[in-house]
């Protein structure tokens, strides 16, 4: 009896196996497909000139092997087909949807990948020529794109197929929210803080009027006669005119160049440059995100009042502004539950020349701690920041040799390991031209960084660099992504 009991379900489980094997699929992590390739761990290379022909192309490697072909058939190599972009420097990774948005500064293309079919279906539409910063929310249904070139923000509504140019001068960066619900923009040189509003039927035929129908903080509606969206400027309630009207007054900044967002999406960090970007002292703003939500009827909430410090806030019932001073510069940042990561240059007086500075922000309390040293970089640039295996944050620097290092003949590089159990530097590699990119290739303790141009894989362990002989690329590697990461914090663009 037992041995017929168990005949038969070896009997089951083979025509278990051959109904599955006759669907023609197979899953692995979070039940994605094995995509044509086979391979289960890939990292993405965006490559500039491959060819004398093409100036652009996306080659898969294998990471797993660190090998860029097939493991049983070096002739056999893999990459996103239908890929037509030119000069392609950002990838936009999006795991958890299994895709990703491919930046092309040659032609100003955004292209969305499909990491499951390991192919591309063209473009996307209604861009403005080139973006100096673009981003396409993870649901796909909205992009919006730093027009520096036209002097406008270029916001691209995918599911009515309609495109907004909103004019601003000198807009060069967005940063856009997780939950894709918030967008702000950044404009060079100036010490202010933007962002869009769709608007309401009732909201466009209150502003059909030309700019004295539109609100006060409106600095652009479109299209004029009929407008669908607004660009604000980030205002503070607490202003009054000589009236005693309620106005409010431009929240005023320091050089900001970039937000990033809390955990709960509720608040938005925006950094301040400061002294590298032209300013006067670098630090992190709070602002809440509910009064900036672009969605009809979702905004809610004030921004806060323009005065720091000062409580209650006079004439209007929204709280305090708050700023946190990170002496050490503050151009890009990293949320870990309640740290903060800031990465920045500071100005030396003593020799006018910059350092980089990595300065850990307690969001709980909002505390500081001591700038680390780190890589230097170009002032202002942005930089890549990213956590891999092993508690260790990566961060990447373009023109290191501008910086103290190189110019006091110290040891300089452009890649910066971090232990975050020790918050200490466990090491900066030695230079090997611009950290571009970096891909966290989570559970098999690496990283892979598009640097100088080429590729190469260093152990999240101990820092030192693994053999990159068989992952080595034709042409100009600019960015690097892990398209098979656990989340879409494995990105080092937003």
């Amino acid at each position: 009896m037992k041995k017929s009991s168990l005949w038969l379900s070896a009997l089951g489980a083979l025509a278990i196996a051959v109904a599955l094997a006759g669907c023609g699929q197979t899953y692995y992590f979070a039940g994605r497909v094995l995509p044509p390739s086979g391979l289960r761990n890939r990292v993405l290379v965006a490559i500039q000139n491959p060819s004398s022909a093409n100036r652009g192309a996306l080659e898969i490697l294998d990471a797993y092997y660190d090998i860029r072909y097939a493991y049983n058939n070096p002739n056999t190599t893999f990459s996103i087909s239908g890929y037509s972009g030119s000069l392609p420097v950002t990838i936009q990774n999006m795991p958890e949807e299994q895709n990703g948005a491919i930046y092309g500064s040659g032609d100003g293309s955004l292209v969305l990948a499909d990491y499951e079919k390991e192919s591309t279906a063209g473009a996307q539409k209604g861009l403005n020529g080139l973006s100096s910063s673009i981003f396409i929310t993870r649901n796909k249904a909205f992009m919006f794109a730093a027009s520096q070139a036209s002097h406008v923000l270029t916001v691209v509504d995918t599911g009515a197929g309609t495109s907004f140019a909103l004019s601003l001068p000198g807009i060069y960066r967005v940063s856009v929210n997780p939950g894709g619900s918030a967008v702000l923009a950044f404009v060079q040189n100036s010490d202010y803080v933007y962002y869009p509003i769709k608007l309401s039927t009732q909201q466009t035929l209150a502003y059909s009027g030309g700019p004295s129908s539109w609100p006060k903080a409106a600095v652009d509606c479109e299209p004029q006669n009929a407008p669908g969206w607004c660009l604000f400027q980030a205002q503070s309630p607490d202003a009054v005119d000589a009236t005693g009207t309620n106005y409010g007054a431009p929240l005023t900044f320091d050089r900001p160049v970039k937000a990033v967002f809390s955990n709960d999406g509720g608040t938005a960090y925006v950094l301040n440059c400061g002294a590298e970007c032209g300013g006067t002292a670098s630090s992190v703003s709070l602002l809440p995100v509910g009064a900036m939500i672009f969605t009809q009827n979702q905004a809610s909430g004030l921004l806060p009042c323009n005065q720091p410090s000062v409580a209650p806030c006079p004439n209007s019932k929204s709280s305090p502004y708050t700023s946190i001073s990170v002496p050490g510069g503050a151009s890009n940042a990293l949320i870990d539950s309640s740290t903060m990561y800031v990465v920045g240059q500071q100005l030396l007086l003593s020799d006018n020349l910059f350092t980089g500075n990595l300065t850990l922000v307690n969001l709980t309390n909002n505390t500081v701690g001591s700038a680390i040293p780190i890589s230097d970089g170009a002032p202002g640039a942005m930089s890549r920041i990213i956590e891999a295996d092993d508690n260790t944050l990566w961060i990447g620097m373009t023109k290191c040799t501008n910086g103290e290092r190189y110019a006091k003949g110290q040891s300089y590089g452009c890649l910066t390991m971090f232990n975050r159990s020790t918050n200490t530097v466990t090491m900066i590699e030695p230079y090997q031209g611009d950290a571009t990119g970096i891909a966290a290739v989570t559970s098999l303790h690496k990283v892979y960084v598009a640097e100088g141009g080429q590729v190469y894989i260093y152990n999240t362990v101990d820092g030192h660099a693994l053999n990159n002989q068989y992952v080595t690329v034709s042409g100009t590697a600019w960015d690097v992504a892990y398209i098979d990461g656990l989340s879409d914090a494995n990105n080092t663009v937003y």
